[in-house]
């Protein structure tokens, strides 16, 4: 066994795994991690490595032994068999083996997706419109129902929604980066499909003309949010749609979830596939936004799940790249009959980190033949895209919801409260200085290298990995400021774009990759050469950051770079090598 996972923690084994190609080997470490701490995160960590190996494996059901496979392995496995005789056979034998619920779950997913795509004579099946209860006059609990009871039959979406967040009476920075993007999205939609018309033409200008172009709609919910809307329009939205109303100072999932279902529904319910009620609307004709942008803050977050839901849709949450194109897909599920294929145009793709630590994943929202799904809904994670600059010339159309809220949406209320610290904030400087789990030799001592370096600059700052706040390191008082949560770059904390950003013992998880990775410069130090940042650095120095960064300070206060360059097959003293640029590859960006 290459290596035994026991004597890892979960941010050391994802790079030293990713060497491990052999399945079988695979197998070994997942099976002596089982019998061993049993984590769940690094059960799930193996398990993704060992599916990235058996991807392309045949999936004849002969090939099927339940007994030694995992449910990532199944689940695999399960991907392109399409006969139901099989897929029963293989639930009984779970069934009277092992009995795993998740395995099962899977071989009735698949078993649904296929009997579902075709009748016995090809022919598509019918749409069921009846509710669970009629469906499963026999179960207690119908509404647990799988198939859903609210999406729309041909339904009519347009335009890119963004929910523009505000705190302290002021937009959030995360809410001008989604409008800055959304105007580039949709900028680039009309130039492709502007037009072309999709089942969904006649929608309404601000004018109250008919037009083919497609809108970013702003959203604003709050007290006092009025004064915002001139300002949402100068970052890129053609419409503000605004409720103003002094008991919605404090976010509250009640009346917010409501107010902005109301606004994407203009009123309507849905109800067995179709339209019911709802307002005429000068500026828009359409059932349903197309694109749905939210804040992946604390609140933001809570409120795409709920929103979203109750929109009948589905979310990608903590999206970091985001864009627009068509996808071919051959899933039955999806087309509709097993063996086919179908385009999808105007596909919102949204890219996420993956939990496993390695790579990205692209999450789609996609029609099934018998159900649509939209809004195609994301939460996008602040310092993910460049905040806009504001052109106070830009028009555009300020509608006022309207919508009683009972007293009842209010039944919590905040008798008194404190406000913390807002922490730091590390994205508006030059360079940053970041150290990860590399200062573990000497910690104070080297986060006062790394402070020491930031000094040498006039504009830098010190962040550290999640490794550091996460680990349990000592630290002396003076630096312990240094070490806390605010200043974690990466997925769960800041996500920063310097012109240098200067990585010093980080080996370059994903999770830490998504938070600095739009950085002009990356230089990174490791005694490790095949850290994973390396990948993604233009500069890499093989060396102990605690005798690299003393001479990087000395080289800054000098003014003048004193190391010398080296190819890898040149460098073999063992000392500081840098060189072997290697700019940021594709694949992790847009």
């Amino acid at each position: 066994m290459a290596l035994d996972p026991t004597e890892y923690d979960i941010s050391e084994l994802g790079p030293k795994i990713k060497d491990v190609e052999d399945p079988d080997e695979l197998r070994e470490i997942l099976e002596t991690e089982r019998a061993g701490e049993n984590r769940p995160a690094v059960v799930a960590l193996v398990e993704s490595r060992i599916e990235k190996f058996t991807e392309d494996d045949d999936a004849d059901a002969g090939e099927i032994t339940l007994d030694s496979m995992s449910a990532a392995e199944v689940g695999n496995a399960l991907q392109n068999l399409d006969d139901p005789a099989e897929l029963e056979r293989l639930l009984e034998e779970e069934e009277s083996g092992q009995d795993r619920g998740a395995v099962k779950r899977l071989v009735q997913r698949r078993l649904d997706a296929v009997q579902g795509s075709e009748d016995e004579d090809g022919e598509a099946a019918e749409i069921d419109d009846r509710s669970p209860e009629e469906r499963h006059p026999d179960l207690s609990h119908p509404t647990r129902d799988k198939r859903h009871v609210r999406s729309l039959r041909d339904g009519r979406y347009r335009d890119m929604w963004v929910y523009c967040e505000t705190q302290a009476g002021e937009l959030v920075s995360v809410s001008k980066e989604m409008l800055g993007k959304a105007r580039e999205l949709m900028d680039d939609y009309n130039g492709r499909y502007g037009g072309e018309g999709d089942g969904t033409d006649g929608d309404v200008g601000a004018d109250g003309d008919t037009g083919g172009d497609e809108r970013v709609v702003a959203v604003l919910v709050g007290d006092d949010v009025q004064k915002h809307a001139e300002e949402v329009l100068a970052l890129g939205a053609d419409v503000a749609v605004v409720h103003d109303d002094p008991r919605l100072a404090r976010f509250q999932h009640k009346p917010y979830t409501e107010i902005v279902c109301d606004m994407a529904r203009a009123g309507a319910t849905h109800e067995g596939g179709d339209v019911v009620g709802g307002r005429e609307e000068a500026w828009r004709d359409y059932d349903k936004p197309r694109y749905f942008l939210f804040p992946a803050t604390n609140n933001g977050r809570d409120l795409s799940a709920l929103v979203q839901a109750e929109l009948d849709s589905g979310l990608a949450s903590d999206c970091s790249g985001l864009y627009i194109d068509e996808e071919v897909i051959s899933n039955p599920v999806k087309t509709g009959s097993a063996g086919s294929k179908r385009t999808f145009e105007r596909v919102l793709h949204m890219k996420r980190p993956d939990f496993s630590g390695f790579e990205y994943s692209t999450i789609l929202c996609l029609d099934n033949p018998r159900r649509e799904f939209h809004p195609q809904g994301a939460s996008v994670i602040p310092g993910s895209f460049d905040v806009p600059d504001p052109d106070p010339e830009r028009e555009g159309v300020v509608v006022e919801h309207e919508l009683d809220l009972p007293d009842d949406w209010f039944r919590v209320s905040v008798g008194d409260y404190e406000r913390l610290d807002e922490g730091v904030d590390l994205s508006g400087h030059d360079v940053v200085v970041a150290v990860g789990r590399g200062i573990g030799a000497d910690p104070t001592r080297g986060m006062e290298l790394a402070l020491e370096l930031a000094d040498a600059f006039d504009d830098a700052a010190v962040g550290v990995s999640r490794g550091i706040v996460t680990g349990s390191y000592s630290f002396d008082p003076h630096v312990e400021e240094y070490t806390h949560e605010d200043r974690q770059i990466g997925e769960t904390g800041q996500v920063v774009a310097p012109k240098l950003y200067v990585a010093a013992g980080i080996s370059g998880a994903v999770q830490h990759k998504v938070g600095m990775d739009e950085s002009e410069t990356i230089v990174a130090v490791n005694t490790d050469p095949e850290a994973r940042i390396r990948d993604f650095s233009d500069f890499f120095v093989e060396g102990d950051l605690f005798e690299v960064l003393p001479r990087l300070t000395e080289s800054v206060r000098a003014g003048t770079f004193a190391f010398g360059t080296a190819t890898e097959e040149a460098a073999t003293d063992g000392g500081a090598r840098a060189g072997d640029s290697r700019r940021r590859e594709g694949g992790d960006k847009e």
